[in-house]
Formats: structure tokens, sequence, C-alpha cells
């Protein structure tokens, strides 16, 4: 008598497919930039939440850091301030760095955690402001060669990972707001969310890193093709980055800045697709872009 082949067998065999991935990563850190519509769409942010949450019980131990455009974009109109871009960044007044701030920390790092924590006592909010986490400096935008000024918008230069690893090692999941405190004036500043994301991984000898986005990953050949390139080195993401389009830019040179300071793999990833982030890492085709160290073997076959 033949054996009847079972339904459920094919989530065995995906099960199975994860499991050197699993066995590699177990007790490692993955840094996960949380953006774009992932952001917004309520069946998204559930799903996202899931993929975390089950990161958190397979072993490894994420840090979830996030920007807030849109509902810092959506704030600022609603009090009638407009939002400006220069370069790509957002010109941040004063009063624009009051919103920037409250509805970082008090409104998508709030929503975040409530969701991570509907699947049990995991989440912790921060900002990179607590326990020195993130310091900054001001940021220029460079505009037709010139060097302009867009207030208060910083890049980093240091990290103090200490508050970050306390919570891993509690097995809490930290969830940071992308905002830093200047050494310099004592300002608070608005630091892009990938930015700070790279910076992290690079810090805290991430295993990963991962940044959610709008597009499927990196195109071949854009507009012309939407093929997308599947995995990449080092030095040839640096040759394409010039010719890259303004949003991917801060993105690329995260994942660029990642692998170069010590983690393994760096993915751009399409958050428009509902657990994207387990389809990415667990799965052997993959479904966005890697970027790995120069000295990495060729070859996209082994996905981790």
């Amino acid at each position: 008598m033949s054996t009847r082949k079972h339904t459920a067998l094919p989530k065995a065999e995906i099960l199975i497919e994860a499991l050197p991935w699993l066995t590699r990563h177990h007790g490692r850190t993955v840094v996960i930039k949380f953006g774009g519509n992932a952001m917004v769409d309520e069946e998204l942010k559930a799903a996202f939440a899931q993929d975390v949450v089950f990161l958190r019980h397979a072993g490894l131990k994420p840090v979830v850091v996030h920007g807030g455009g849109p509902q810092i974009s959506a704030h600022l109109d609603r009090l009638g301030l407009v939002s400006e871009f220069k370069a790509g960044l957002r010109v941040t007044t004063d009063e624009a760095m009051d919103v920037v701030r409250m509805v970082l920390a008090g409104q998508v790092q709030r929503e975040l955690v409530g969701l991570l924590n509907q699947h049990g006592p995991l989440a912790v909010g921060m900002t990179g402001e607590d326990a020195h986490t993130m310091t900054a400096t001001k940021r220029y935008a460079e505009v037709d060669g010139e060097r302009v000024d867009i207030g208060r918008v910083g890049e980093i230069t240091r990290i103090e990972t200490g508050a970050i690893q306390a919570l891993l090692d509690d097995g809490r999941i930290p969830v940071v707001s992308s905002i830093a405190r200047s050494a310099d004036d004592g300002h608070v500043y608005n630091i892009n969310a990938d930015t700070a994301a790279a910076a992290l991984a690079a810090e805290l000898g991430a295993e990963t890193l991962m940044v959610l986005t709008d597009v499927e990953g990196l195109y071949e050949d854009w507009p012309n093709s939407d093929e997308v390139i599947s995995r990449l080195t080092a030095s040839e993401l640096e040759k394409l980055l010039p010719d890259l389009a303004s949003g991917m830019v801060p993105k690329m040179e995260g994942c660029l800045h990642a692998v170069r300071n010590g983690v393994r793999t760096a993915r751009v990833i399409d958050g428009r697709v509902q657990h994207s982030i387990l389809l990415e890492i667990f799965t052997d085709e993959g479904i966005g872009t890697m970027v790995v160290p120069d000295e990495a073997a060729p070859g996209r076959g082994e996905r981790a």
C-alpha cells in the first residue's frame, strides 16, 4: 500500500529549507530598518510584527530601527507647515523638529511596540537620545556643489550600544527611533533612518542588515528593465551608487557601510510584500537584493 502524501508536507519542506539559516544565525543580531508602505498599511504592519517576533522565537536577536516620513509629512500638513526636501533630506526647522520628535517617539514607535507586544512582553521603545545611543552633529546638504543649511538634520558621530545590548541580553526587541542629540550644541537632530540602521548594525556586530523599501530591490537597468539584481559585492555596489535614484542612495550607502564594517550581509527587500522578511531569509530564492563584502564567495544559491 502506497503511503498517502500528507497535505502538510510542503510546510515541513519549507521549515527544513530554513534549518541551515537558523542554525548559522542562532544567537546572532539582525538589524531591520522599518519603512515605506509597510509602515502605513495595517496588514503589512501586522505581518512585519509577526516576522520580527518569529525571528526572536527562532533564536535570533532582532533590533528594529524606524523613521516616519509619511507620518511626519501628514502631521506637518495638519499644522499648516510645509514639507520641503533638499538633496533628498527633509528641511527641518526648530518647529518641524518638535513634530519629528513627537511623531517618531510618540506615534510610530508606540504603535510598533504595541504590535510586537501583542505576541508577548518583548518590545521596548527607545530613541537615539536614550543612554546616548546615538550622538550626532549638524549635517548640511549639497545642492549644485553648494553647502546648504537644512536645519535640524544630523549625521551620526558616535554610537553607544550598551542600552540596546542590555535589552537584547534580556530577550527583548529594541525599537529605536532615529533621532539623536548633538554633543556640540545640545540640540536634538533628525537622522536618516537608513543611515542610523546601518551605523547600528556595524556597531552591534550584526550578522545582517535588512532595509524594507517600496521597490523589489535594486534594479539592473531602471527604467529600461525591472530585472532585480539579486546579489552584488560592496565594490560592485560602489560603482553603481552615482547613478542611483536619490531615494535609493541612503539605503544602498547604508548597505555598503554595513558590509564594509563587519556586517556579513545587507539586504534591501520589498516591504509591500507580506512576510517579506521571512521570504528573504528563509527561502533559497529570496526576494530582494543582497550586498556582501568583497571577499565573500560568489554565488546566490546560498542565500544566507
